[in-house]
């Protein structure tokens, strides 16, 4: 059985894949910053819950080391994510400090654990805006879209997934574009987009590769995406 954990999962694109997931056989985590509202949304979709808020250096420690007394991790989904417009010092550390610097704290605590598995995955949800041949190439979405700070912290997000690769290769790292996705990243409705469970299918499928699977990878739709 792989036991998966899934950061801000409590709704959006990490709550419908910790649900596929959990449909596709494995013991599903949803790491969530209110535990209370966390435990209905893992009831509702039959995971688990923990509290494990990325920015919060304790709360990042105390996660994992539930997870490890609780049976291990195979495979870490780092979904938590914020977006916010202000071109502004706050609000760029607030974004890079979730997006980016939240990613290092969920790796390097959960790496103990995931180096006792058999066949260790961290999948970390890039973006195309942080693609630097996405958004210079006139035929793909991300070319005509403003995201200044975003879209640096999720180029942060590739040379993390890249550096890690290299930095711990009994660990597979991959890092992908979901899609443009119909869900409230940023805390405003967005009706546009593809379906959420289109995007979720995309992770599912790296999350659930074998340890022949690929490494140090950026990927759209199982297709590989320019850094």
């Amino acid at each position: 059985m792989t036991t998966t954990l899934v950061t801000g999962a409590s709704r959006g694109l990490g709550k419908e894949t910790a649900r596929q997931l959990v449909a596709a056989g494995h013991t599903v985590w949803i790491g969530v910053r209110d535990l209370q509202a966390g435990t209905a949304v893992a009831e509702e979709i039959g995971a688990h819950a923990v509290q494990l808020d990325v920015t919060d250096d304790a709360s990042v420690t105390a996660a994992f080391a539930h997870l490890d007394a609780q049976g291990g991790l195979d495979v870490l989904v780092n979904n938590a994510g914020i977006a916010m417009l202000g071109l502004n010092g706050p609000d760029a550390l607030a974004v890079f400090d979730t997006n980016a610097v939240g990613i290092v704290r969920t790796t390097e605590a959960a790496l103990p654990v995931l180096r006792r598995s058999a066949n260790p995955i961290v999948v970390n949800i890039g973006s195309a805006l942080g693609s630097f041949a996405a958004t210079h190439d006139p035929a793909k979405p991300a070319s005509t879209v403003n995201a200044i700070v975003y879209g640096a912290s999720k180029a942060a997000v590739s040379m993390l997934t890249s550096q890690y690769a290299r930095a711990v290769p009994e660990v597979h790292f991959v890092v992908l574009e979901p899609g443009y996705t119909a869900t409230e990243l940023g805390g405003v409705p967005n009706p546009h987009g593809r379906p959420v469970e289109v995007s979720a299918a995309t992770v599912v499928a790296a999350a659930s590769e074998g340890p022949q699977g690929p490494t140090g990878v950026f990927l759209e739709d199982g297709e590989p995406l320019g850094w």
